[in-house]
């Protein structure tokens, strides 16, 4: 992993304004002034203002942001502010923070199983979009809209999701025989029907939405069933170590190409981008409280913001930062990494290269953790963040 001493050298194109951020021109200087007992949460506008631009303007179809990839209100407002006008939600509580912060905001409710209350909430919110995979979903979402005719309907499928570093084809999805059945039946109420998949988390082929899309045009040639929209889901990738995938755009080529090969391009489009929107527009700064031997022991864990690097045993761009004293070694070691809470579940084994030398009061700087960081930490043992602030 690449570990840079001096971040008074990290290049920012132009300044952005975050609503409610303190800015900083630097991490240290932000680490300094700060002067946080806690982990620091960090975004970069720059970043966020490049991802959102490349999706609203290279994407030929329908942007929604998923959401839980970081709901922090700064985050969201920058987006808002940038263009992005739809939002796929997960939970009741999603729903209500989104039409309460952008009463215009076109509402999309993609999970494939929800709650009554939930269904009956956001509806009388204003959504008409909703996710189903089975036939059981598929009533508790007309009786809970009282068989409402305004209906967006979108049918999850499952699809192969060999290519993803994070698959999630166990849990949601209908099968490609029994879509033709539940097309059918929704398609006697709702206004428009629609098809959406994922092809899993950081997903390294963009081959994968080309043998999803072809799968389904198959389904729906040989059923006879028509649909008005096609979801193509998340699972856009971001470079990580040890992952290097294709640009953004190869991916959107892919899609496009695929779709017109399928005589699917009359579709209403969409996708539903969460990590490659703002994982790259945040991180969040940690301190070593001790070290022993090859191992350090941090502010924040698995429990916290770094879920992913523990559980997941997630990779990522690492920066080491000193705030006084002498330089950091140029030359690496590694390291394993432990959380700060009494679980001793909270590890990260990594192994992670950082300075020879660090050392008790030295930061580390996860990059790329603008997604999934920020919305996976608990409370446990009362270890949390709440500091955010803008860099650049």
């Amino acid at each position: 992993m690449q570990v840079k001493e001096k971040q008074e050298n990290r290049v920012v194109s132009q300044s952005f304004h975050f609503d409610g951020l303190a800015s900083y021109a630097t991490e240290r200087d932000a680490i300094v002034a700060e002067d946080s007992n806690d982990p620091v949460h960090m975004v970069y506008g720059d970043k966020l203002a490049e991802k959102t631009a490349l999706f609203l303007e290279r994407f030929t179809g329908a942007c929604l942001y998923a959401v839980k990839a970081n709901p922090h209100p700064s985050v969201l407002k920058f987006l808002w502010e940038r263009g992005v006008r739809k939002f796929e939600m997960a939970s009741l509580r999603e729903v209500e923070f989104i039409s309460e912060m952008f009463p215009d905001a076109e509402m999309y409710f993609m999970h494939p199983v929800k709650s009554r209350k939930a269904i009956r909430f956001s509806f009388e919110r204003g959504v008409r979009s909703f996710a189903y995979d089975s036939v059981d979903e598929l009533r508790k979402i007309e009786e809970e809209t009282e068989f409402a005719t305004d209906l967006n309907l979108f049918l999850r499928i499952r699809v192969d999701q060999t290519a993803s570093a994070h698959p999630l084809s166990g849990k949601f999805g209908a099968t490609l025989n029994e879509a033709p059945l539940l097309l059918q039946r929704a398609s006697k109420y709702c206004k428009s029907l629609g098809i959406t998949f994922h092809v899993g988390s950081q997903c390294l082929d963009p081959q994968s939405y080309v043998t999803a899309i072809t799968q389904l045009s198959n389904m729906l040639r040989q059923s006879g069933c028509v649909v008005d929209r096609l979801d193509v889901g998340g699972g856009f990738p971001v470079s990580y170590p040890g992952m290097q995938p294709a640009p953004l755009t190869t991916y959107f080529d892919a899609i496009h190409k695929a779709l017109e090969d399928a005589d699917l391009s009359a579709l209403e489009i969409l996708c539903e981008p969460g990590r490659a929107l703002v994982a790259e527009g945040g991180g969040v700064a940690v301190r070593v409280e001790m070290r022993k031997g090859q191992m350090l022991y941090l502010n924040d864990g698995t429990y916290g913001s770094l879920f992913d690097a523990g559980v997941s045993a997630w990779p990522y761009p690492l920066d080491a930062i000193r705030v006084d004293g002498e330089g950091l070694d140029h030359e690496l070691s590694a390291f394993k990494l432990y959380g700060p809470t009494c679980d001793s579940l909270d590890v990260m084994e990594g192994p992670y290269m950082l300075p020879d030398n660090i050392a008790e009061g030295d930061w580390i700087v996860f990059r790329h953790l603008g997604a999934y960081g920020y919305a996976m930490q608990t409370r446990f043992n009362g270890f949390y963040s709440d500091k955010t602030v803008a860099i650049g």
